[in-house]
């Protein structure tokens, strides 16, 4: 396979930058597309050309697959890496990319068809050892056939839906008088969400942990695992946090993880880089969940453990170079945790909050990362996922990587819209969290809205009396004698220090 020049990054913000920012270190000239909502987007500028697909919606842009082949013959491009969303799962896609004799840095069509359906991934690895929650291995609609397989099973089940992700088209049944309900919820929700109406049943795992493998797979037939990733914050079934390594995987837990995600990739002749998804009881018993056939948002958790640039290894293997290194090249060195940075508001139900980033600052240090896509003064689009960033730290220790990203949390500087900053702060020093006792029901059992609100103390209620007394006795006297530039940068952080 001929060597890629350019490269086409089928995607916007900041898994596009971050995506360009390797292929140019890799000498591979780079191709942005973009909504007309996203012209004056970070990864527009630092592309080397750039292409509008069309108007902000989705439907008209970003997954408007045509537009985005024909621009890639207009401009002789080599290949299209889809980054994460949008079509980076989609089979006809991936084939339509290959047809047209562009190469598709991600896995072949079939692989990505086989586990897009979960019901179809089942099917695949269910020939290897790997632990299966106990459920239906096809889809059902029957409701009566399925209600006498839901009490088979034994309450409480999990509905849902065979095409689905992000927590649509999934109901959690704890008895037999509300499964038929929830079935037709279930079912109705798949269809409108995925076109796909088709659900399944599966034990639910009462306090899950979710804990996926990273893997990559040459053209060659190797196939590694780059340990794994802890995502159980999650809230509306989609992470928040995420850390490398789990606090609660020992070695031995590891390579029988590590193992079982390598058969999952071969179950399917996996190559690329892929996730193996796996659900955890309290006995840290694990079962197989599924296969996400794209690099994931978290990716970086696992670069800054392992060295190892993953977007490089993807455009390697694209160009049907071997693995180059092996399974026992690989260590784990230190710890690393990552916060997805939302436009969110916490404190109310963690609804997005669309605005302008009136001020946007970067925390910056050693083992600080911030993967973002934008700038101070923009706006955030309605149109799409309200990520504004993910911020990643690493340190020798969890202990030291968890107060790296407290301290990394306090100086992220962004007004104009609520984000998730506070909550992820919340998380960080929850003893829950810092002990590792913890599964996807941590904001369910531990937040609240009214958990952010400052709580001050008597001192730090008469320290604020004081500084508004003085404010107000520099005021009236035409701030005379008024403090200098640094020693009021000096209060400033002060005050910052206490008041956080």
């Amino acid at each position: 396979m001929p060597k890629i020049k350019k490269l086409l990054v089928a995607n916007r913000g900041e898994i596009s930058l971050r995506i360009m920012r390797t292929a140019r270190q890799m000498g591979i000239k780079t191709v942005a597309v973009y909504s007309e909502a996203d012209r004056n987007a970070p990864h527009v500028k630092f592309a080397d050309e750039a292409v509008c697909l069309g108007p902000p919606p989705s439907n008209q842009s970003y997954l408007h697959a045509e537009k985005i082949i024909a621009a890639c013959k207009n401009l002789q491009v080599d290949a299209i890496h889809p980054g994460y969303g949008f079509l980076s799962e989609n089979a006809v896609f991936a084939k339509m990319v290959t047809d047209a004799g562009i190469i598709f840095i991600g896995p072949s069509p079939q692989s990505i068809e086989v586990m897009g359906s979960k019901l179809a991934a089942k099917n695949a690895v269910s020939k290897y050892d790997i632990p299966m929650v106990p459920g239906t291995d096809e889809a059902i609609s029957d409701i009566p056939k399925a209600k006498i397989k839901a009490a088979e099973i034994g309450y409480p089940i999990l509905i849902k839906a065979s095409a689905g992700g992000g927590g649509k088209g999934m109901r959690i049944v704890e008895n037999e008088q509300e499964f038929e309900e929830q079935m037709h919820r279930a079912i109705s929700e798949a269809q409108s969400a995925f076109g796909d109406g088709a659900v399944f049943i599966e034990k639910y795992i009462t306090s899950p942990k979710h804990i996926e493998i990273q893997v990559l797979g040459d053209q060659h037939g190797n196939t590694v695992y780059l340990f794994e990733r802890e995502c159980s914050i999650q809230r509306r079934h989609q992470k928040v946090v995420e850390e490398a390594p789990s606090p609660v995987v020992s070695e031995k837990m590891r390579q029988a993880m590590g193992q079982a995600a390598v058969m999952v990739a071969k179950a399917c002749n996996y190559y690329g880089a892929g996730t193996v998804e796996f659900i955890v009881d309290e006995h840290l018993d694990f079962f197989f969940l599924e296969m996400n056939t794209r690099l994931q948002v978290e990716h970086p958790v696992t670069e800054m453990i392992t060295g190892k640039d993953l977007v490089k290894e993807q455009i390697l293997i694209a160009e049907g170079l071997p693995l180059s290194f092996s399974q026992d090249d690989l260590k784990i060195n230190g710890h690393s945790l990552e916060i997805r940075v939302y436009a969110e508001d916490p404190k109310n139900n963690f609804l997005p909050d669309i605005g302008n980033l009136q001020t946007y600052i970067r925390p910056h240090g050693p083992g600080i990362r911030v993967d973002d896509g934008f700038e101070q003064g923009m706006d955030i689009p309605i149109y799409y996922d309200p990520m504004i960033a993910k911020l990643i730290v690493h340190d020798e220790t969890r202990e030291k990587a968890i107060q790296k990203m407290i301290n990394a949390i306090a100086d992220y500087q962004i007004t104009g819209i609520e984000t998730t900053l506070a909550f992820c702060r919340f998380v960080m020093e929850h003893e829950s969290f810092v002990s590792g006792k913890f599964d996807t029901k941590f904001v369910e059992r531990y937040f609240s809205p009214e958990k952010l609100e400052i709580k001050w103390t008597e001192e730090e209620l008469t320290l604020i009396s004081g500084f508004a007394v003085e404010i107000f006795e520099k005021k009236k006297n035409g701030f005379k004698g008024a403090i200098s530039k640094d020693t009021a940068l000096s209060q400033r952080t002060n005050w910052k220090n206490r008041l956080i």
